[in-house]
């Protein structure tokens, strides 16, 4: 067992024991191996710390040489939100796409065969699954994270993933407690409402939570949102009712409970993340995280001492704070303990199947039978028409189809248009609106067959604009919806994928191109 540095008295050891932070760079700088030795216990992994399974393998064994029971967790869902394949696209879809398969045995089994890769790298704690019923179309955090909309299949598919998950040895985090999908703010930027009456809520937003739980789900991550039917004055995160009355009390459940990012705007931006890590703490989380934006040495001493004045000035009692130090421990000895489950064998590629089951399929209507769309042969032009990105996803994995369509078909041509990015400044496109992005795009198509990739055209009204264009112009143009396919079907051909992964991609450009038949509507 590890020893710690005896320099560090109880109290301070356990302020560093609950929190979680993050760091920058490829090997653990001395700071982190030196608050480790000093009661840290768990650390979390970004995209910018992984370059390669083998780099993140010594990574952890780095960690662990300093402190061989040390939490180390990463936000990998699969899907659009991946972080060991950051700079290349998942192997596996995300949850939308388990949801549209609807195949509990096959989520089972792409969450082992993810949990297994992160355990070969020395991850023990995952960050997912997203337990949120995104009933909200126009939620811009949530989207393809979600199962679905429907709650019960929410539920069944979360509790499919918990086990698989931690049928590898990776504890499951399931988030985001008390239901993040009917929000239309990203708390990112700002603190989301839910202004729907408690019956709702028991209803939808915490059936999947409860099947977490009866899974047994090792962690449950707390939301940066105000649900007023729960308690109208403090977010879920730093809300006593919600955390430990309805979570710890109504609920049952006696595992980790973890925060999510407290640099957040919803919750830095109004309380600060000093005052806000104490309030969590004291409402009943266990396990502070933050790191995402904040990962040095000054922010971990401010939440250290922070908590500890706490203790002393009377505001955050101290077997609180022991406690939950205590189930940061707890759950770092059941992962010392927890092997493989052998029972699971799904294959190397269990994420490409996942994807092209995911598939739906629509051919248009004077298309009378789906073998009557001819697959292309000749090198098509991609026209990615390309959203804001999303700051959970980031904007340095790529999406589309376009990298898949040149492997298939070399002389592929491919260009990204937007109309949204006036509010970044950073697309040539901004301020054109949508009809220029689809003029846009068919001038440089030329006399290509153009196949048009969009991300939740529901929610984008310059993207159907430019669809409108690119269709009246072009009606053979494929369409490919790789968000939430809420928009109704057009194009020559459409296909919905469900996700952004790069096996998404994949699964579509097999069927553009002939390699995998129609099947669908």
């Amino acid at each position: 067992m590890t020893t710690l540095a005896s320099g560090a008295d109880t109290l301070t050891r356990d302020a560093l024991t609950v929190l979680q932070p993050g760091f920058t760079g490829t090997t653990a700088p001395d700071w982190l191996l030196r608050r480790l030795g000093e009661g840290l216990a768990s650390v979390g992994l970004f995209g910018r710390n992984i370059a390669s399974p083998g780099q993140l393998a010594a990574l952890t064994a780095q960690l662990r040489a300093e402190r061989d029971d040390v939490l180390v967790a990463i936000d990998e869902e699969g899907g659009d939100v991946t972080r060991l394949e950051v700079r290349s696209g998942s192997s596996f879809p995300g949850n939308h796409a388990l949801g549209a398969v609807d195949d509990v045995e096959l989520t089972r089994a792409v969450a082992h065969e993810l949990g297994r890769r992160l355990a070969a790298c020395g991850v023990n704690l995952n960050w997912a699954p997203s337990a949120d019923v995104n009933s909200n179309p126009s939620n811009p955090v949530i989207g393809v994270r979600s199962f679905g909309a429907d709650t019960d299949l929410a539920a069944r598919h979360t509790a499919a993933y918990v086990s698989g998950l931690q049928s590898a040895g990776v504890a499951a985090c399931t988030k985001h407690f008390p239901g993040h999908g009917d929000t239309a703010v990203d708390s990112h930027h700002s603190l989301p409402h839910i202004d729907v009456p408690a019956d709702v809520l028991a209803d939808r937003e915490l059936t999947p939570f409860r099947a977490a739980i009866a899974a047994g789900t090792r962690a449950v991550m707390s939301a940066h949102i105000l649900v007023p039917a729960l308690d109208p004055d403090h977010p879920a995160t730093l809300s006593r009712r919600i955390l430990t009355g309805l979570l710890r009390g109504e609920l049952g459940y006696d595992g980790l409970i973890v925060t999510d990012g407290m640099e957040m705007r919803a919750i830095a931006g109004t309380y600060g993340i000093e005052r806000g890590s104490v309030l969590a703490v004291a409402a009943g989380a266990d396990a502070i995280c933050v790191g995402g934006g904040l990962a040095d040495d000054a922010t971990v001493l401010r939440l250290r001492d922070a908590l500890v004045a706490a203790v002393r000035a009377g505001e955050l009692p101290e077997e609180r704070l022991a406690d939950a130090a205590d189930r940061v421990r707890a759950l770092a000895r059941w992962a010392g303990t927890a092997g493989c489950s052998p029972e699971i064998t799904p294959g190397d590629e269990i994420g490409l199947r996942a994807a092209r089951r995911a598939l739906t399929v629509t051919v248009a209507p004077g298309l009378e039978r789906p073998e009557s769309f001819k697959p292309l042969t000749e090198p098509p032009y991609v026209a990615a028409l390309t959203p804001v990105a999303n700051i959970a996803v980031g904007d340095e994995t790529p999406w589309g189809v376009a990298a898949e369509l040149i492997h298939l078909l070399p002389g592929t041509v491919t260009g990204s248009f937007s109309a949204e990015a006036d509010k970044t400044g950073k697309d040539g496109q901004a301020g054109k609106g949508g009809a220029s992005a689809g003029r846009a795009a068919l001038q440089a198509a030329g006399a290509r067959r153009i196949v048009a990739v969009v991300r939740d055209e529901h929610r984008h009204p310059w993207m159907a604009s430019a669809l409108d264009t690119l269709l009246a112009a072009r009606p053979d143009t494929i369409v490919v919806e790789m968000g939430v396919p809420r928009a109704a079907p057009r194009g020559a051909l459409h296909i919905a994928t469900h996700g952004a992964a790069r096996v998404c991609g994949r699964a579509a450009a097999e069927v553009i191109t002939g390699l995998a038949g129609i099947t669908g509507s």
